[in-house]
């Protein structure tokens, strides 16, 4: 086992230290920040799980015009702001303290998610202002940037696995309080409460905006009050030559005459490209599938994806534990391989068989209202205000059959594995590949990756499923699963940290 491997386990909330450095209050306060940049992670992740499950029933609520290839705009326009926010905040945090770039960041997410609630008073054009008001979001989402290089920076390189399995740990503690904040508002309602005075309809699509907008503001104090800039070098030693002005700065270590390995920095970013795609398009799928597949309603469809989303976050915690001791034992690269399989197993199961096919929403055209076929091929009216099945303007739903619960419910528990495991063995691959250097700009660049996979994967998606049905649209995922395997089996030797490259570490 190398040198670089033999990561020391680091628990959630309690720093790795186990010699007498550990009561030095320089090393605390490093912990002590990298705890704040975990909780702006994890604060980053509510704010854009805790409304995810909602944005479809909410958009057919304030614009009946929207439909479902608008949705994968939506999604995606969370990803276009991150996209273009993020190489800026990346490299604002290389040339001056991290606490701007967060604050201001987190104010923009902060104020987006207060409009994204007031997205349905306007008379008009209702899907653009809960377009817009996701792109800030997004934007202010951009600090993901930040948070990575700091801890990047913050940490040795035998922290490093542990801290970033932390970090991602703590967005998947996201993912689960998010959807469960969500599944928890949904019984207030869609009609919920009106408060008069600041024309402010509380529902449960308006409450878990401003919920997250709250957290956001307990965020942007915890910078202020706790965060210290920290910088060390691949050892664990502190760095103290920091000046953030152009024309006095120093280089941080004597190293910067040795190259970075462009090739792997490339395929980092191709490779994270696909773990995000993958993920955006399975938490932008799930909503109007379950409701096609199974005839959910709106808050049937909220609650149950909810539920969901809960497990599956909790599931990762898991996976993010148990990655922890196979990168020590096994080496960052077979956990990543393996996380790619097991994304191309959950995939493969969700494509549709068999002779069952899904309710099917017919259009009465003598009394322009809309009534259901079952598979049984009976028609029964729809007596409720909410139509539920596959609509018929899809016309893949009268031939393709129809996906099973238990088909759904297996994937979604293969992804939740290979999602995470992937997810963190990508970055920490690319943090160790960068070396010693301020990372900003490249973190910048590593989740402009991520953004574009997340504004491409909902689009793609959304087009695919509503013209070609699951069967094209998971077939074309599975395809790109296996390139990326391929490119990460070819490039494999090229993968190590900077050090080993160089020579100073044996792996």
């Amino acid at each position: 086992m190398s040198h670089l491997d033999s990561d020391v386990t680091t628990p959630l909330l309690r720093d790795d230290a186990s010699s007498d450095d550990s009561q030095d209050e320089d090393y605390r306060s490093r912990w002590r920040s990298i705890r704040v940049m975990y909780f702006t992670m994890f604060l980053s992740s509510v704010g854009f799980t805790i409304v995810i499950t909602s944005l479809w029933p909410y958009l057919e609520k304030v614009d009946s015009s929207a439909d479902a290839s608008f949705l994968g705009w939506m999604v995606a326009a969370y990803s276009l702001g991150q996209m273009a926010a993020s190489p800026l905040f990346g490299w604002w945090s290389n040339h001056r303290p991290a606490r701007e770039p967060l604050v201001c960041s987190i104010f923009i997410n902060l104020s987006a998610n207060i409009y994204y609630a007031y997205a349905y008073l306007p008379k008009t054009n209702n899907k653009y202002h809960m377009l817009m008001s996701r792109a800030f979001v997004g934007f202010g989402a951009g600090n993901v940037a930040v948070v990575r290089s700091y801890v990047a920076g913050a940490t040795s390189l035998k922290e490093r696995t542990s801290a970033m399995a932390n970090m991602s740990a703590c967005q998947a503690l996201g993912f689960i309080l998010g959807p469960a904040l969500q599944a928890g508002l949904s019984f207030i309602g869609e009609n919920g409460v009106t408060l008069d005075f600041l024309d402010l309809q509380l529902n449960m699509y308006t409450t878990p905006a401003l919920l997250a907008a709250a957290f956001g503001l307990v965020n942007i104090l915890l910078v202020l009050l706790v965060l210290k800039e920290h910088r060390v070098d691949e050892e664990g030693r502190n760095v103290r030559a920091i000046n953030y002005t152009e024309e006095d700065r120093v280089d941080l270590l004597d190293e910067a005459e040795e190259s970075i390995d462009q090739l792997a920095v490339v395929t980092s970013n191709i490779l994270f490209f696909v773990v995000m795609f993958i993920f955006a398009v399975f938490e932008t799928i799930g909503t109007p599938l379950s409701m096609d597949m199974f005839a959910w309603t709106r808050k049937e469809a909220v609650l149950y994806n909810g539920i969901i989303m809960c497990a599956i976050g909790f599931e990762s915690i898991l996976v993010f534990l148990a990655v922890k001791a196979a990168s020590r034992r096994f080496g960052d690269r077979p956990v990543l391989l393996t996380g790619f399989s097991i994304i191309f197993c959950g995939f493969i199961i969700l494509l549709p068989w068999g002779n069952h096919f899904p309710k099917i929403q017919w259009a009465d055209v003598r009394n322009n209202s809309l009534v259901s076929r079952t598979s049984e091929g009976t028609l029964a009216a729809n007596s409720t205000l909410e139509p539920t099945g596959c609509p018929y303007e899809q016309t893949w739903c009268q031939y393709t059959p129809a996906i099973y619960l238990a088909q759904y419910i297996s994937s979604d528990i293969l992804i939740g594995v290979g999602y995470p495991a992937c997810n963190v063995m990508s970055y920490t691959l690319y943090s160790k590949i960068l070396g010693p250097k301020p990372q900003g700009v490249y973190m910048g660049w590593l989740t402009t990756s991520g953004s574009g996979a997340r504004t491409l994967g909902p689009v793609f998606v959304s087009h695919v499923y509503t013209l070609l049905g699951p069967r094209w649209a998971f077939s074309l995922i599975c395809g790109m699963v296996v390139g990326a395997i391929t490119l990460l089996s070819s490039t494999y030797r090229r993968l190590i940290a900077y050090s080993v490259r160089h020579g100073r570490i044996v792996e």
